[in-house]
């Protein structure tokens, strides 16, 4: 019975994810706060402009990590992606991790009907049904596939739908869908896996959540959304 009842609950989502970014229509900003080892160091927000057909989707990233005083990693990243009729056509990232600079130039090329990807770590061509490893979109938990926003590398996944969960962030309780995304390829190294646990909404199938330990603990949460 709890077999059948979690492929109905995936079957149900699925349903949901698959309207993609009409689900944002009105959606005009989403903060998440970053956190390493329960502190907060920094943030991932982003800001949504809706036109005839099309989104355009800003993100700026900026985070610390300091011992003694002295910062150890940092990053700062802004980026833009832009959809026509619900597919994405284009993205742009310049990043600094550190000081060193990482960057992804992506364009969709409508007569081979593939991404072309120039990327710190990747250049090349990459299939439509990838997706842009960014933490508003919700379709990122049904693709196989996600592009690296940091550098355009492209990496196999597998999405497994653990239950339905209620959390509480900033003091304010959620009924969420809790999710695990991995790397398909077992034999990565264990610095390039995906290994994430990410909590959507069940209202409005907003990312929650998201969790992962890489050097510490590191938590994405939900800090507040606005809606026009």
């Amino acid at each position: 019975m709890k077999k059948y009842f979690y492929i109905f609950i995936f079957l149900f989502l699925y349903s949901h994810v698959a309207a993609h970014t009409t689900h944002y229509k009105g959606i005009i900003k989403i903060e998440m706060e970053v956190f390493r080892n329960n502190k907060s160091i920094g943030y991932s927000n982003y800001f949504f402009e809706h036109g005839d057909n099309t989104l355009t989707v800003k993100n700026y990233t900026q985070f610390k990590v300091k011992l003694l005083g002295a910062n150890i990693f940092t990053i700062a990243s802004e980026a833009i992606e832009k959809y026509k009729k619900e597919k994405l056509i284009y993205f742009k990232s310049t990043t600094f991790q550190n000081g060193k600079e990482k960057y992804v130039n992506l364009n969709y090329n409508s007569s081979k009907n593939k991404f072309i990807i120039d990327g710190s770590s990747y250049k090349g061509e990459a299939s439509t049904d990838s997706v842009i490893g960014n933490w508003w979109n919700h379709k990122i938990l049904e693709a196989n596939k996600q592009i690296s926003p940091l550098t355009g590398s492209i990496k196999n996944q597998v999405v497994q739908l653990i239950g339905k969960e209620n959390i509480i962030i900033n003091g304010k309780n959620y009924d969420t869908y809790h999710y695990k995304l991995k790397s398909k390829d077992k034999s990565l190294p264990k610095n390039k896996k995906l290994d994430f646990d990410i909590w959507v909404n069940e209202e409005n199938n907003l990312i929650i959540k998201v969790n992962y330990s890489r050097m510490g603990n590191w938590e994405y949460r939900l800090k507040s959304f606005k809606i026009n």
